[in-house]
């Protein structure tokens, strides 16, 4: 099915009280970035958050699923916590804080000329 464009710009709309959130259309489905660094997936209009023990603390007891067939398991969040601008938004931060910051990517390698 795909995730809409509408599910994003609620999304980013309800985390726009934290810098640096971004969402990057991804084979049909979405990541989302807290400072650089991807705190979750949007498939199939539903939100995936990557698992980390503080994660697990904000939450309580959450809910695990794969995000898409094959992957392993993340916090599924259900649509009528994302009503909770203050509770989405403390959740991204927390999860984002801990995460390891990317490492940077290596420049691609200059095309051989003909």
């Amino acid at each position: 099915m795909g995730t809409r464009a509408e599910t994003m710009e609620f999304l980013v709309d309800q985390l726009s009280g934290l810098p640096n959130i971004r969402s990057k259309k991804m084979f049909g489905e979405y990541a989302l970035y807290c400072d650089e660094k991807v705190v979750a997936f949007v498939c199939d209009d539903e939100l995936f958050i990557k698992p980390t023990d503080a994660g697990r603390e904000y939450i309580g007891e959450p809910e695990e699923a794969p995000a898409y067939p094959g992957s392993k398991m993340y916090f599924r969040v259900s649509g009528d916590r994302w009503e909770d601008r203050e509770w989405l938004t403390g959740l991204i931060d927390t999860t984002a804080a801990v995460l390891p910051v990317p490492k940077p990517k290596k420049p691609k390698a200059a095309k051989p000329q003909k």
